[in-house]
């Protein structure tokens, strides 16, 4: 019986740029230890940041709140999806003892999204900002939101709180938005974050993932979009795959591209742009408030 040999083809290696070092330092240690003994939640140990060490040592963290299981499918996401727990109303304490304990400086909050709720997770959302003021006067935020669907009167709860930063991220571009985002919409997105800034949010924020398969016309495009609506801040980084389940890197963009896309952000008038395959949304947060 004849045999043959079957070569299966392997994934291209991570191009060098991707490589990081593992996160060192006395303040890395120190506050890594906190987190274990405590059993504190950040999303940067979670989602396993390259960035980590780096935030960490300047005072920067990020908290994800209204649990760990997401209403929503988008491709892009290591989030599992499925029906949430029931709203944990002890949470805002959780999270601002824990920013406490951390001595964060400046904390980043997200969460995912709760379709299944009727306020979508805005009143907890309000009432962490509000636990996080009482406890740690000094610390200033970010709020990376949800869309809430688009419904003001949730977005409103947000803007009473009055965060440093309100952040909603794109995600993409308008072509691949359906297949990278599911149940999002482009034009809504879009929407939250011109709401937001006229409403008198002093600095907005949003970000985008490249290697999904867009082009350099759309990434420009969506640059404009985003300028249009009075967007302040906004940070592009390369899209990693979370598992085999997952869309597929379609493109590693090398370093050169995304200095070009840091250029054209500056010309159009953003106040920050941060443009690196290592870049993430809350990537030098703390620099955003100038």
């Amino acid at each position: 019986m004849n045999t043959e040999t079957i070569e299966l083809k392997k994934p291209a290696p991570k191009p060098k740029w991707l490589r990081v070092k593992l996160p060192t330092g006395k303040k890395y240690t120190a506050l890594r230890g906190l987190v274990d003994k405590y059993d504190l939640h950040t999303i940067c140990t979670s989602g396993s940041c390259p960035n980590m060490g780096e935030c960490w040592t300047e005072g920067t963290a990020t908290f994800m709140i209204l649990g760990n299981t997401c209403t929503r499918s988008c491709g892009f996401c290591g989030v599992k999806t499925g029906r949430p727990e029931t709203v944990d109303w002890d949470e805002p304490e959780k999270v601002a003892r824990s920013i406490k304990l951390m001595e964060i400086k400046h904390a980043v909050i997200t969460s995912v999204d709760r379709d299944d709720l009727k306020d979508m997770g805005s009143i907890l959302w309000a009432e962490t900002v509000k636990a996080i003021r009482r406890m740690n006067p000094e610390t200033t935020l970010e709020t990376l939101i949800p869309d809430f669907q688009g419904v003001t009167r949730n977005i409103d709860r947000i803007i009473a709180v009055h965060p440093e930063v309100v952040s909603h991220n794109m995600e993409t571009v308008k072509r691949l938005t359906r297949e990278v985002r599911i149940q999002a919409k482009y034009e809504r997105s879009l929407e939250v974050l011109r709401y937001l800034k006229e409403q008198g949010i002093e600095r907005t924020k949003s970000g985008i993932m490249l290697g999904l398969g867009e082009t350099e016309s759309e990434v420009i495009q969506t640059l404009e979009d985003l300028r249009n609506v009075g967007l302040d801040i906004v940070t592009i980084g390369q899209y990693l795959q979370p598992s085999k389940r997952h869309l597929p890197v379609k493109e590693f963009i090398n370093p050169e591209q995304f200095k070009k896309y840091e250029e054209i952000g500056l010309e159009m008038g953003f106040r920050h742009v941060e443009s690196g395959a290592l870049v993430r949304s809350s990537y030098k947060a703390q620099k955003h408030l100038t």
